[in-house]
């Protein structure tokens, strides 16, 4: 339920999402990027609620541990940027953690 809330926010309100994580207002370009990941999230909640099996938590958490990485480069090289990608890799890697642990204790 907290990825599909987290999903339909970034996909419904992005400008207050990000507003609320960064404390500046959003480019369009970041609301835009917001929409796809909130996209994203609702299509991850719907294949894991249809296959609630360990593989399908544990490629979940391989997607969210990518996403959380791509946001650490991103971090790295965007001064403009950190603080929002950063925001993102901890979100992103909390969600990795649970769906790697929701894999391990079936």
């Amino acid at each position: 339920m907290i990825r599909a809330s987290y999903g339909v926010a970034l996909l419904l309100a992005p400008g207050q999402a990000i507003r609320l994580a960064t404390g500046r207002p959003p480019s369009r370009r970041a609301c835009r990027v917001a929409r796809l990941l909130g996209a994203r999230h609702l299509i991850q909640t719907v294949l894991t609620a249809t296959a609630p099996r360990p593989e399908t938590f544990a490629i979940g958490g391989q997607v969210d541990t990518l996403h959380a990485a791509s946001m650490l480069l991103l971090a790295a090289v965007s001064r403009s940027g950190r603080r929002p990608a950063l925001t993102d890799a901890l979100t992103e890697a909390a969600f990795a953690a649970a769906g790697f642990s929701a894999s391990a204790h079936p």
